[in-house]
């Protein structure tokens, strides 16, 4: 489980500090010396399908990467970036709480030669700020073409601090997360169809309640959710706030200082009040709420599709008839519908100045992005790991688990436009979830799909800061006015304490980029 913490503590930071001045006093164009020349026989073709180079003619590399449950040294895809690039690389890894850590090497000046870590905006720009990673953009223009090929202009402007890049990119692979499960069979039972609006929402619920379809009794829950989702996916897009932060007259706006806030909170406070919204919701942890589902007491549960296997061989083990699908994007009362739709980087790979061959390493990013070479990575050889027909890529198991599972942890960098299409074959492992994943992703009308734009914005210091501070914020307030603790006649004197707790700053710095982007 990723965690990301947003500071770096006082005694790393100072050492980090003292090796920092070491090597920019040796060093004023911000390049560690010993890469500043390129070894003997240490250049790389960048022609596609050019032979690659033995390891014995280059530097052997150092990378650390994320934590994953398998030594990376001894997965196939190592042996076969060897051979496609021509370098032999050491590959550590990052505990899962892994920031600390991090920064520890950071600022111990070990020297890996590239770093892939989850992406943490605030982290990177704290780092690259500080003077402890390398300008890739001198090296990226003489060494890495198929870097300027696969990374599009709009991710490495995202990822520019004070004008300079620091880092390469892996952008997240899909558009939507979560919607409403729903029991398809029970909407069979009451004589309704999928729901379309917010009150044709309502009254299949209604009908959930009072008709019985699972056969329950009072034990019915209509629809179910954990207690610290205070925004529910599909339902909160219905009143045009699919993202945290959405654009009202042409700024950008959080949910809570958003005109639709009123009339979302009362919503689905009508759902708690009338027992349409489970009346455990608020002590619902997310082991909960999936239980009532799985065991098929509640007709609907917001839950992200990667859920669905886990779910779907509970729920048939105890109920083996049972149908269920994800409900499309609802029409609220104003006709508006939508999803929030991701934007932004899984990973990022940076190059710390204690780096002794930065530029071999920028060479080896780019050899493994060779097309073929990165298709291999991605999804493995043709005929023994996946099939394709018209674009669409099957996984064959057990081969593709067995030596590509892991593969994504191995890229410093993706192919922008042929990733996404690449990476459905691991959600094709499993039919049920590839039907979920399919509904969400590549069945919703483009204009339900909302970018989070916040997902490709720079570091953005006041909003760095408090941003985790101002959701949980409005997380605690919004279950409590659903929950009938707090009531919105208080909303105002809430809206002055949230910007005077950071959202004021954020708002200011947010627009400013927005206005200019």
């Amino acid at each position: 489980m990723r965690k990301s913490s947003r500071f770096v503590i006082a005694m790393v930071m100072a050492s980090l500090m003292v090796m920092l001045l070491a090597a920019c006093s040796s060093n004023n164009n911000g390049e560690n010396a010993s890469g500043a020349a390129s070894p003997a026989g240490s250049a790389v073709s960048s022609e596609a399908g050019s032979p690659a180079a033995s390891p014995e003619d280059k530097p052997s590399l150092k990378r650390l990467g994320v934590w994953q449950d398998q030594d990376y040294n001894a997965y196939p895809v190592a042996k076969m970036l060897e051979e496609k690039t021509g370098y032999k690389v050491q590959y550590d890894m990052l505990p899962q709480d892994w920031t600390e850590k991090l920064n520890l090497l950071m600022a111990s000046g070990e020297s890996y030669d590239l770093v892939s870590m989850f992406s943490d905006m605030a982290l990177y720009s704290d780092y690259a700020q500080k003077g402890a990673l390398i300008d890739l953009t001198p090296l990226i223009d003489q060494y890495g073409p198929n870097i300027k090929a696969a990374i599009s202009q709009q991710s490495i402007d995202a990822l520019k601090v004070d004008g300079k890049l620091y880092a390469i990119p892996t952008s997240v692979t899909y558009d939507i997360n979560s919607s409403i499960l729903i029991r398809t069979d029970w909407l069979e039972k009451v004589g309704l169809q999928m729901p379309t609006t917010t009150d044709e929402l309502v009254a299949v619920l209604k009908a959930f309640k009072e008709k019985d379809p699972g056969g329950n009794g009072d034990q019915n829950v209509a629809l179910t959710g954990k207690g610290d989702q205070a925004m529910f996916d599909n339902i909160v897009g219905a009143f045009g706030m699919p993202n945290t932060w959405n654009e009202v007259d042409g700024q950008l706006v959080p949910r809570l200082m958003d005109p639709a806030y009123k009339d979302y909170v009362a919503f689905v406070a009508d759902l708690y009040k009338q027992g349409l919204l489970d009346r455990e919701y608020v002590a619902n942890k997310d082991a909960t709420a999936k239980e009532k589902f799985n065991s098929g007491k509640a007709g609907a549960i917001i839950v992200h599709w990667a859920d669905i296997p886990t779910i779907s061989d509970a729920l048939t083990k105890n109920v083996p008839d049972a149908k269920f699908a994800f409900v499309p994007a609802l029409k609220g009362p104003a006709g508006k519908a939508g999803f929030s739709s991701n934007a932004g980087f899984d990973r990022l790979t940076i190059i710390p100045k204690a780096s002794k061959h930065p530029e071999d390493a920028i060479k080896w990013i780019n050899a493994s992005l060779e097309p073929e070479t990165f298709k291999n990575l991605a999804i493995g050889e043709e005929g023994k790991h996946y099939t394709a027909e018209n674009d669409a890529y099957t996984p064959i198991l057990p081969a593709f688990n067995d030596e590509r599972n892991l593969a994504n942890n191995f890229m410093s960098g993706a192919d922008e436009q042929s990733y996404p299409l690449y990476w459905q074959a691991r959600v094709r492992k499993n039919p049920v979830m590839f039907e979920a994943f399919d509904t969400l992703n590549n069945k919703q009308p483009d204009e339900v799909k909302i970018q989070n734009v916040l997902g490709l914005a720079p570091y953005m210091q006041q909003y760095s800061k408090s941003n985790q501070q101002l959701e949980a914020m409005v997380t605690d307030y919004t279950v409590k006015l659903i929950a009938g603790a707090e009531d919105l006649s208080g909303l105002e004197a809430f809206q002055a304490k949230y910007k005077a707790a950071g959202e004021e700053a954020s708002a200011k710095e947010v627009n400013d980029w927005y206005a200019n982007k």
